[in-house]
């Protein structure tokens, strides 16, 4: 007997932005079909210049929606039902113009009017230009799409159709197939309704053009959290400093170079019920970075004048009742005295509790696979023996929660 997935019987409006990635949607409605997913399209009169109603028509089975003033459409479905008679709503490609009048509520074509009247789930999966994914107006988009409850899927780090490579491609079908069977999966999950924010990796504080100050984190270990997170229904934003982890599924990422920047994204993305610090954020940061490479001269090494860089965990911490998440968890990653240093940093920045862990060299914790972590709290210390990264983020997420359900 075939086991039926999450997805089987579900009814899905696909709504196709208008950008190069449409062409993949085709091959993203077949294998839905598989999943015995029944799926309905909207093309925006942009999608009509990479793929055809026709193409999209004959794999769907259905007629392709595309004109709001259509008085036969209305007569036979109705917008505001065609936007109703689907269990979830998929934007893809979502492209930046969309996702802006997304936000401001227009409801000037058959697309943006079905999203303003539906009242169903609604996920997009992004797909632009690297700068404009980057540009702050649309980081401010994403950000408040978050705060609406709106779901993203990816965008992926990659080669861009224009030539450039970075964040930005529309996920590739098996992923955002696998986070709409999370969604179905998770929709009813013990953090179903919560949102967490998670920080991740490293950062990278410019010293001239070409060099940085950094540290040696992976970002294995927040970005396996922020998975396990969405795994139980919890809304995640993820914000990560540079790595080359890929993106946990049914995840909201936000990339960010900078200490600076990401306070900033993380600010951006409040209120959130939890947040999560797991982010190796560089304490410190050049006062002046070079406009260009600095060279070797007569007078040998350069002297760098550093300053302190802002401290995102206190800062969330130390926000007034009303605007402090509930819940607010950081990482200590030491070399020595790991309890010790690690009490003494939950008293300072006013965590709520504290994941603590051994990251001198022989550990093997710096861009390893294993962890072995204590968890500091007002109330005592919870010792965990050494696990996989993938296995303290379920642990740690089954603690959040617990947190939120007790």
């Amino acid at each position: 007997m075939t086991k039926l997935t999450p997805l089987h019987g579900k009814r899905i409006l696909l709504i196709i932005g208008g950008g190069i990635a449409a062409y993949k949607t085709l091959e993203l409605i077949r294998r839905l079909a598989d999943k015995g997913v029944r799926v309905r399209a909207i093309m925006t009169k942009a999608a009509h210049e990479f793929v055809t109603p026709l193409s999209v028509s004959s794999l769907t089975g259905e007629k392709v929606y595309t004109d709001l003033f259509d008085l036969t459409d209305e007569a036979e479905m109705g917008h505001i039902q065609l936007s109703r008679d689907a269990d979830l709503l998929l934007v893809a490609p979502a492209t930046a113009d969309l996702m802006a009048r997304m936000v401001a509520g227009m409801a000037n074509d058959l697309a943006t009017t079905a999203l303003l009247a539906t009242d169903k789930p609604v996920m997009v999966a992004p797909a632009m230009n690297v700068r404009m994914w980057e540009h702050k107006s649309t980081q401010r988009n994403i950000a408040q799409l978050t705060q609406d409850g709106v779901g993203f899927i990816g965008p992926d780090d990659g080669d861009m159709a224009c030539g450039e490579f970075g964040p930005g491609r529309l996920s590739e079908t098996p992923d955002i197939i696998a986070a709409l069977e999370n969604h179905f999966n998770t929709s009813t999950g013990p953090l179903a309704g919560r949102h967490i924010l998670v920080t991740s990796g490293p950062t990278h504080e410019p010293i001239d053009p070409v060099r940085y100050l950094a540290n040696r984190s992976s970002g294995k270990q927040g970005h396996a959290i922020a998975g396990s997170l969405a795994s139980l229904g919890a809304q995640v934003t993820l914000v990560a400093g540079p790595t080359a982890q890929p993106n946990p599924s049914g995840v909201t990422v936000v990339p960010v170079e900078t200490a600076r920047q990401m306070l900033a994204a993380c600010q951006t993305a409040l209120p959130a019920d939890g947040v999560i610090c797991a982010a190796a954020v560089a304490d410190w940061r050049v006062a002046q970075d070079a406009e260009q490479k600095m060279k070797k001269g007569p007078d040998g090494v350069p002297a760098l004048a550093l300053t302190e860089n802002p401290d995102i965990l206190a800062t969330i911490s130390q926000l007034p009742q009303g605007q402090r998440p509930a819940l607010v968890v950081g990482f200590a990653a030491e070399t020595e005295k790991v309890i010790e240093h690690a009490t003494a940093k939950l008293a300072r920045k006013k965590c709520d509790w504290l994941v603590a862990n051994d990251v001198s060299p022989e550990s093997g914790v710096m861009g390893g696979d294993m962890n072995t972590v204590h968890v500091l709290s007002a109330t005592g210390r919870d010792d965990w023996p050494q696990l996989s990264k993938t296995e303290v983020a379920d642990r740690l997420a089954r603690k959040v929660a617990d947190y939120f359900t007790s």
